[in-house]
């Protein structure tokens, strides 16, 4: 099993504090409830769960956002709630969290995005996922409500040394919000770093740009399986996106890299027999690298920084963070591997 390059070409993961990120994009209540499988269903062959306890964390756009003050930086989030008691709890759990909700827009009629999973608890083993129902609302926003978010861009903006978008596909970066954002980045020297599921073509010109292989592969209109297709297929799209550094990560396949200071290269990935849940690994993979090229580390070191944490956080269930202390360890095991 390959790991990821020795611990003497990365920094200590202090050097990630300090930092003032913005979040800008889809934020999610994200709701487990668990239950005990005590029999299969008359009705139809599945389980019948006697619930056990339910459980709320920050999803979706927040999720990078709890990476980035886990790390010791600031985060403020720029997102759309509605009015209702989701969006209520969605800002106690954010001011909880330590990170700036003041950006944080309530809109009386959209509904807050609650992704319920459902899962059978059988301790000592791990919970398994038996179904998950989403409420949510995909329409893009209105030019009313783009003005309050571009309003709270021009607050936030000038005093941040990063902007995250977060890109879920429910609607609020619009491509009037992504031009206000790289236009604020431009005249304030922000590093502009996008996270999209979707609608690559309207984050041009980012500083960076990741997405997962599959999203590349639809984005391009042609299959990566291999590694001559992913070299050609990430070298277009750097050039296409007019971007300054592009990274596709690909799972256990680790990641792809190609930039204006960093020719076209591969990181394996770091420890891929130990992954339980693969949710939000994409959110810990831009905190950790968008903070490591705010603190003016090259293409690859970022890389291979946010690919340590990112494993990481795959060890666990649901959404998670990784701490400096947990970072630094696996730095540390590399090298005395």
């Amino acid at each position: 099993m390959a790991d990821a390059p020795p611990s003497h070409d990365l920094p200590h993961p202090s050097i990630l504090a300090g930092r003032q990120i913005v979040v800008v994009g889809d934020i999610t209540l994200d709701e487990y409830l668990y239950g005990k499988a005590t029999r299969l269903s008359r009705e139809a062959p599945i389980p019948v769960l006697e619930f056990l306890r339910r459980e709320t964390i920050l999803g979706g756009a927040a999720n990078p956002a709890r990476n980035v003050v886990a790390l010791g930086s600031q985060a403020s989030l720029i997102a759309i709630v509605g009015d209702d008691e989701e969006g209520k709890h969605l800002r106690t759990l954010l001011r909880t969290a330590g990170i700036d909700d003041s950006g944080v827009i309530t809109v009386a009629d959209r509904v807050t995005t609650r992704k319920t999973r459902i899962l059978a608890d059988a301790a000592p083993r791990l919970p398994q996922q038996v179904a998950r129902l989403d409420r949510l609302d995909r329409r893009p926003l209105t030019p009313a409500e783009e003005d309050r978010v571009i309003a709270a861009l021009d607050q936030q903006l000038p005093a941040a040394d990063a902007v995250i978008c977060s890109d879920y596909q429910q609607g609020l970066l619009t491509p009037r919000v992504v031009a206000a954002i790289r236009d604020h980045c431009r005249q304030h020297g922000v590093i502009f770093a996008v996270d999209a599921q979707g609608n690559s073509h309207y984050y041009r010109h980012a500083d960076l740009f990741r997405c997962n292989d599959a999203e590349a592969a639809a984005a391009l209109g042609m299959p990566l399986l291999e590694d001559t297709t992913m070299a050609d297929g990430i070298a277009r799209l750097y050039h296409e996106l007019a971007a300054r550094l592009v990274i596709v990560t690909r799972g256990p396949a680790g990641l792809a890299l190609i930039g204006d200071d960093e020719p076209y290269q591969q990181l394996p990935a770091y420890r891929v027999s130990e992954v339980f849940d693969t949710t939000g690994a994409g959110d810990t993979f831009i905190a950790i690298a968008t903070l490591a090229l705010a603190a003016g580390c090259r293409g690859r070191t970022a890389a291979a920084l946010a690919n340590i944490a990112a494993a990481l956080v795959v060890r666990r269930l649901g959404n998670a963070v990784v701490t400096p202390d947990e970072l630094a360890a696996a730095i540390t095991s590399i090298e005395t591997t």
